[in-house]
């Protein structure tokens, strides 16, 4: 084919269009299609959980820049130099260790600094602890990324995604705590491990805090729209017939398994970091999910004041509202007593 003038003319017209799209566009298009997700990430701390945040945005190409900020500059150096010299082998992405400066112009800023959790610690312990370190961080990172979507990790989730509201003077919808997404998903599963059945059939949810008092609403827990308690009956092959779950039991499974895992390798972060990337491939799809995100409560259940995980929309907007799960007053009233555990925490603490 030879090239003309003509040729070049519309060569060019066509990459300002894509330029015009991978700059004003939210949703990105996925570089499975032959694109390359052009998002700037900013994660805030480099220990475990955070650099495999970004080890895994990396290699699904989620984001095409990646700031890696931590009061140990070396590591977060170390960490960024790990990951980009393997990316000749994945979607292209910028990656390196920066300041909060360097923040500038992000689409999201992840937060997982903050104490570790020991073992036998439950992460209402860590509480003042991490309020404080946030304290410091509030100021310095909204100074220079007001408008990016902020994802809270750190412990305890759904404390630093209140004290994110109430000081950080963002809109709502731009701060969400990824909650009882883990759990969820844990809660998937032993269901789906049980059953010996693929997980994306299993739809079931862990409400309330991140934390000990969590509970399962088994009313709305279903595996390919069949109630999980009559899922049993509906097998016929007799060979793979199971007694039903034990809820407590399971809801016991999914309560302890972060502190399961922290007594067998000293930390949980690879559970943790698909949870994580899947919150921000919904931010930047253009698609709305549904999410068991931590945001804050105006009513609902009863309850307000406060930031607790129920199911919300997730999409290009940010927490863009809520979905009313139709519970029964039992699971009611295990939404209220969690939303109470984390307001007697909050009466305590110092923001």
């Amino acid at each position: 084919m030879l090239y003309n003038t003509y040729n070049f003319e519309i060569i060019g017209l066509l990459s300002k269009f894509v330029n015009i799209l991978a700059k004003n566009s939210k949703s990105k298009l996925n570089n499975k299609d032959g694109f390359i997700m052009r998002n700037k990430v900013t994660i805030i701390g480099s220990g475990s959980v955070g650099s495999t945040i970004a080890y895994t945005m990396a290699i699904e190409g989620i984001a095409s820049e990646i700031v890696m900020v931590d009061i140990n500059v070396n590591k977060a150096l170390g960490e960024a130099l790990d990951i980009r010299q393997g990316l000749s082998f994945y979607p292209s992405c910028s990656i390196y260790a920066g300041s909060y400066e360097d923040a500038k112009d992000s689409d999201i800023v992840i937060l997982t600094s903050g104490v570790a959790r020991k073992p036998g610690q439950s992460r209402l312990d860590l509480a003042q602890t991490n309020v404080n370190i946030t304290k410091s961080i509030i100021p310095e990172i909204t100074k220079y990324a007001p408008n990016a979507f902020y994802v809270i990790v750190s412990n305890p989730i759904d404390i630093l995604t209140y004290q994110f509201h109430k000081t950080a003077g963002l809109k709502e919808n731009q701060i969400i705590g990824s909650g009882t997404v883990l759990d969820s998903a844990r809660l998937r599963a032993r269901i789906a491990e049980y059953y010996k059945i693929n997980q994306k059939n299993v739809h079931a949810y862990v409400l309330g805090e991140h934390g000990d008092s969590s509970f399962v609403p088994w009313s709305v827990a279903n595996i390919s729209n069949i109630h999980v308690d009559d899922y049993p009956n509906c097998i016929t092959d007799k060979d793979k017939l199971l007694p039903p779950l034990v809820h407590e039991e399971v809801e016991q499974y999914v309560r302890k398994s972060g502190g399961r895992v922290i007594e067998r390798k000293g930390a949980t972060f690879y559970a943790i970091a698909m949870s994580v990337c899947h919150i921000c491939k919904c931010l930047v799809s253009g698609v709305d999910s549904s999410l068991t995100v931590s945001t804050m409560m105006h009513g609902e259940y009863g309850i307000d004041d406060v930031c607790l995980s129920t199911l919300s929309i997730v999409g290009d907007q940010g927490a863009e509202g809520k979905l009313a799960l139709k519970l029964t007053d039992e699971e009611v009233e295990k939404l209220q007593y969690s939303a109470k555990c984390l307001k007697d925490i909050i009466a305590q603490l110092n923001f």
